[in-house]
């Protein structure tokens, strides 16, 4: 037991031996060789950690985030915590036409990320009822007797202040905005309304209020509040989107930088009232015009804007068209194609002698209603008696002067500039008559197909009156149509569909739109996009807060970072550094025992060598 050989026959016989006293040196090795080779795999450990675990952790919060908001959107139906001091208020009064409504809205503590917005939602009472309440009339009804004004709207703001919580009373902002019913009154009565509202609410209220917290909102106003109000319930100001989720390439306004900003796409609204018929989306690139003069009136129908808190962030800019259309509502655009026939029909008849429309026995042909409609229209002292033909395909031709549309590019009803949209990368969402012309008779809200859509109304408008009188009875329509719906919904069915594709230029095969009366089962006010828009500089304090609090507390965050991964690794690398340091000891102590037992003990056994030689045959 000498000596050991190895050999190697490729690429030539290699030999070579071993003394018996060099190898357990060689396959045992010290103690400071273990300790190197300790604190290399722990150094090797903590990267990996870092590289790998961390990236794993920050992905892992990011997905909780996008979780829970989307969580948020199916929770907030809960009664709001009023226990909670973390929690913020904040009021809109909408004042209309025909009344006012009062909205509560709350919010948790933000969290101090200049990336997110603030995460707003309706307050429920204890009953997950939505915190609102309305009054009749509008306010515009008290033009002549403005100093009722605050008396007015007394009940409203005594109703939300029992809902806050009053120790939150002092920091919870109060808006009231009003809105189409003020527009019209002169500009010295609305003033007069407002003023009285300013002078007395701070006497009986302690809200956050200051005089431009009441206003009349224009109606590009009120339809950007739309815009954002759904789109953030949407998620769609959230981006930090996943994959699948559509994105669109946007040139931020304003802003400096070359390269475009990619983000998630935001939806368009489309909604039609019976007044009026507006138009909002976002226009990601940068427009161009056909004319000074356009020009000049785009800039009256473009909103850009910043939602985020920091004006020097642009991740939270959009630039927004707005368009409402006076007249092409529903119900004003059969008013105007009444008044058309009537003032259409006495013409021709005193041109050629004829009596058509002026009696039961000879009514005038209608193609707008169903078949054998008897219906009466009247204007002033003037009667016109109709009988309906039902045929879908004339009404739309007959509506088409209706849209006043010109041979301009880039325009929309009435020749009014509308930036182009980018049909295969966009989404809109189509609400009040948008849906209820889909869904009410024909039963098909939701995602809108235009020849399906056509081909639905073309039978409903050639089905007989009688019939279709017998289908309502039979309980076979939406619960919430009625006579008024089913006598004009052929009317209505081709007006939207001639809004919509030669209005607004849709094309036939477009198919992201969707009709809807609720998004996520709520009904989305632009109020909601009011206060968002009105409250994007509180996170600022709470921003401030966080830096803060991160500066005299950053070991504690990063303790509470690496507590699952660096506490193990750190007390294993102790217990580790322990052990090697009591075995160092020990061999100390043994080699000090060890030369007072055998001081005629060899050099080269000191220095840890087998042999003074070693021999090797190659």
């Amino acid at each position: 037991m000498g000596r050991i050989s190895f050999s190697c026959l490729f690429p030539a016989s290699w030999h070579f031996s071993l003394s018996s006293q060099v190898l357990p040196r060689l396959l045992i090795p010290s103690i400071r060789q273990l300790l190197f080779i300790g604190l290399v795999f722990c150094l090797m450990g903590l990267l990996y950690l870092l590289l790998v675990a961390g990236k794993g952790h920050v992905s892992w919060i990011r997905k909780e985030n996008h979780f829970h908001r989307h969580l948020a959107r199916v929770t907030d139906v809960d009664a709001t915590d009023t226990s909670n001091p973390n929690l913020n208020y904040g009021l809109v009064v909408d004042c209309g036409s025909s009344g006012s409504r009062v909205f509560v809205y709350c919010w948790p503590r933000h969290n101090g990320n200049p990336h997110e917005l603030l995460d707003i939602r309706q307050m429920r009472d204890q009953h997950r009822k939505p915190v609102v309440m309305k009054i009749k009339p509008g306010i515009s009804e008290l033009a002549k007797t403005p100093e009722k004004a605050s008396d007015y709207i007394y009940p409203l703001l005594s109703f939300a202040a029992q809902h806050i919580p009053k120790n939150k009373h002092q920091e919870t902002p109060l808006y009231i905005l009003c809105t189409a019913g003020m527009r019209i009154l002169p500009e010295s009565q609305q003033e007069a309304l407002l003023e009285d509202l300013r002078t007395d609410i701070p006497v009986h209220f302690n809200f956050l209020f200051s005089d431009s917290h009441v206003e009349v909102i224009s109606g590009k106003q009120e339809g950007v509040y739309a815009w954002i109000g759904i789109n953030f319930v949407l998620g769609r100001f959230n981006h930090v989107h996943n994959d699948g989720e559509a994105v669109v390439e946007v040139n931020v306004p304003g802003s400096d930088q070359q390269e475009a900003l990619m983000r998630k796409r935001t939806a368009g609204v489309l909604d039609m009232g019976g007044v009026s018929t507006q138009i909002a989306y976002e226009v990601p690139k940068t427009v161009s015009f056909a004319s000074p003069q356009q020009e000049e009136v785009a800039k009256n129908l473009l909103a850009e804007f910043n939602l985020g808190c920091d004006a020097h962030r642009t991740e939270h800019v959009y630039r927004v068209y707005v368009s409402t259309f006076l007249g092409f509502g529903g119900n004003a655009a059969r008013q105007r194609y009444e008044e058309s026939l009537i003032r259409n029909t006495t013409t021709r008849n005193k041109l050629l002698g004829q009596h058509v429309g002026e009696t039961a026995e000879s009514p005038l042909l209608d193609p707008c209603l169903p078949t054998d409609l008897q219906d009466e229209i009247s204007q002033s002292t003037q009667k016109l008696y109709l009988r309906g033909t039902g045929d879908f395909d004339h009404c739309r031709q007959i509506l088409q002067p209706f849209l006043n549309r010109t041979n301009e590019t880039q325009t929309s009803l009435s020749g009014i500039y509308q930036p182009t949209i980018d049909y295969t990368n966009s989404q809109f969402y189509g609400f009040s008559e948008f849906y209820y012309c889909t869904e009410d008779v024909l039963r098909m809200g939701g995602d809108y197909n235009a020849s399906k859509y056509a081909q639905a109304a073309k039978g409903y408008c050639a089905t007989q009156w009688k019939t279709l009188r017998e289908r309502f009875d039979s309980g076979l329509y939406a619960s919430h149509a009625d006579l008024h719906r089913l006598k004009y919904q052929c009317f209505k069915s081709a007006w939207m569909y001639e809004v919509l594709h030669s209005g607004f230029s849709f094309p036939t095969n477009y198919k992201n739109l969707k009709t809807a009366l609720l998004v996520y089962d709520k009904e989305v006010q632009w109020t909601l996009g009011a206060i968002l828009f009105r409250t994007r500089f509180l996170p600022l304090r709470d921003i401030q807060q966080e830096s803060l609090k991160g500066l005299h507390s950053h070991w504690r965050h990063s303790f509470s970072f690496v507590n699952n991964h660096y506490l193990f690794l750190a007390c294993f690398f102790i217990v580790f550094l322990s052990i090697m340091l009591y075995l160092l000891r020990l061999r100390r102590i043994h080699r000090r025992a060890a030369q007072r037992c055998t001081p005629s003990s060899a050099p080269w056994l000191e220095e840890g060598l087998g042999s003074t030689t070693l021999p090797i045959n190659l």
